[in-house]
């Protein structure tokens, strides 16, 4: 889109303005479903069994991908966490959204998104639903313009800020905007109180709470993010000894533990690979619990991840293929930092069994579930509407380009357009850097850059990659090393 059209619908400093008046929510139709959105953290392309896992299983979710359509060419926001589930909520991709970096504020908590931003929870709540979130927020402290519950959310549960969330035996969470002290933990000196465990429960009582009305249940868990630590159970102990373990030293538990860090780990791979069992555990209650209730075949169901697989705590992405055989980690914009598994059930409208190559990310959620809610109101988006390829109707649209940019180690930009994929590394400091060119056809690792070959393509991505972006203040880009 072009970056003057762009300023004249969306005054990005303000925040993102709804483009249509308010009006009375309106009766979903019948066939409208509920919604269940399922947010891993870090989990990489490769870490599924159904895209390519083959040191440890993860049997619900490839269910998902049996009785639902698998994609293999979709995207998150960008490479790191907040930014990515802004681009999510919002329906912008990185150069537009009002949240770009992991940016701190005191005393807990990230940079609140602005209050005149539009959330898919907003947009929801005016087709009449009923909307809570689970998991980790990290877009605005409690009370701040960005608490969850000033975007059309009627219940959260966990962690506020994304650097506690860090400790999986933490000190509290957040009820809303009551603060739940888990006093087993103390002050980070016991490991008593696993707080996935209680996030969980609480997602299933809000389906409990919320069968007789439409709703969208978004699980942000924190599984499988550093630090690597679980309770020492039957799970645990079935992966302890199967694999070869390097132990990682790290900022543990007891009087002197501090949030920043993670916490020692003898057995790291073990670890990482009951962290992702358990994430597929919950899946598969969640899914127990849509059966029980009565709501499994009129609730649509999403999984995927916010971006590529870390490297903190001890854990070793090279190990597990985490990245898919896809090039880079988490904070890369190379495809193993962003392509992620990307999963829709919906059962007697999403074909059951079906793979699907469309080129898509994050910023097509909101459209595509305003247009499946009917939602009578919309702000702008950079996506397109996904419901005709999930549904196997006509009109799918394609953006023309995916765009993504990145605010660490110097600044980064990319470009996805077809087969041609584009990334410009240092791009903060030389917005003119040389742009690396790949044809993921036939080099889909990223492994030998082609821009000699074409200039023409490689001065089209600069094109994209200058309209794309729109400078903020709150994250500077271009102008963050101007004098």
């Amino acid at each position: 889109m072009n970056r003057n059209n762009f300023f004249k619908c969306l005054p990005l400093a303000a925040g993102v303005a709804l483009l249509s008046l308010p009006v009375k929510a309106q009766q979903r139709a019948a066939t409208t479903p509920n919604i269940v959105f399922i947010l891993a953290d870090d989990l990489g392309y490769g870490d599924l069994s159904a895209y390519g896992q083959r040191k440890f299983s993860t049997p619900h979710i490839d269910q998902l991908a049996k009785q639902g359509m698998r994609f293999t060419q979709f995207y998150a926001g960008t490479s790191v966490c907040a930014p990515s589930r802004a681009s999510l909520i919002t329906g912008l991709h990185t150069g537009h959204t009002f949240i770009r970096g992991n940016k701190e504020v005191k005393p807990e908590g990230q940079q609140p998104i602005a209050d005149t931003v539009v959330t898919i929870m907003e947009v929801l709540k005016k087709a009449g639903y009923t909307s809570g979130i689970f998991g980790k927020w990290g877009l605005g402290p409690v009370g701040s313009s960005g608490d969850p519950l000033k975007h059309g959310t009627d219940r959260f549960y966990g962690y506020n800020c994304q650097r506690e969330s860090h400790r999986y035996f933490p000190t509290h969470l957040w009820d809303n905007g009551n603060k739940v002290v888990l006093t087993e933990n103390g002050q980070l000196e016991q490991m008593k109180t696993y707080a996935p465990a209680l996030i969980q429960q609480q997602a299933l009582r809000f389906l409990e709470d919320n069968k007789n009305k439409p709703f969208f249940l978004y699980l942000t868990y924190t599984l499988p993010h550093a630090e690597l630590q679980v309770p020492d159970d039957s799970l645990f102990r079935h992966f302890k000894g199967k694999f070869a373990e390097q132990p990682y030293k790290g900022n543990d538990y007891g009087p002197k533990a501090t949030v920043p860090g993670y916490a020692s780990q003898a057995y790291p791979h073990a670890t990482f690979a009951t962290m992702v069992t358990r994430l597929d555990n919950y899946v598969g209650e969640v899914m127990e619990r849509l059966k029980a209730l009565g709501l499994d075949k009129n609730t649509l169901v999403i999984f995927t991840s916010d971006n590529g697989p870390h490297t903190e705590g001890g854990a070793d992405p090279a190990f597990f293929n985490s990245a898919g055989g896809f090039r880079g980690v988490k904070r890369d914009l190379y495809e193993g930092g962003i392509r992620e598994p990307f999963i829709a059930r919906w059962p007697g409208k999403i074909k059951a069994g079906s793979t699907n190559h469309f080129q898509g990310a994050f910023w097509d959620i909101m459209p595509t579930l305003a247009q499946l809610t009917n939602a009578p109101a919309m702000p702008y988006t950079d996506g397109v509407s996904l419901l005709p390829t999930l549904t196997g109707g006509k009109g799918q649209q394609q953006q023309p380009y995916l765009y993504w940019e990145f605010h660490e180690d110097g600044g980064r930009q990319a470009i996805r357009q077809g087969k041609w994929k584009a990334v410009r590394q240092q791009a903060q400091q030389h917005p003119d850097a040389p742009i690396e060119l790949y044809d993921l056809t036939k080099d889909p690792a990223e492994a030998k850059n082609v821009a000699a070959a074409h200039p023409d393509i490689v001065r089209k991505m600069a094109t994209y990659m200058k309209e794309a972006h729109v400078e903020t203040p709150l994250y500077p880009f271009t102008t963050a090393v101007s004098h």
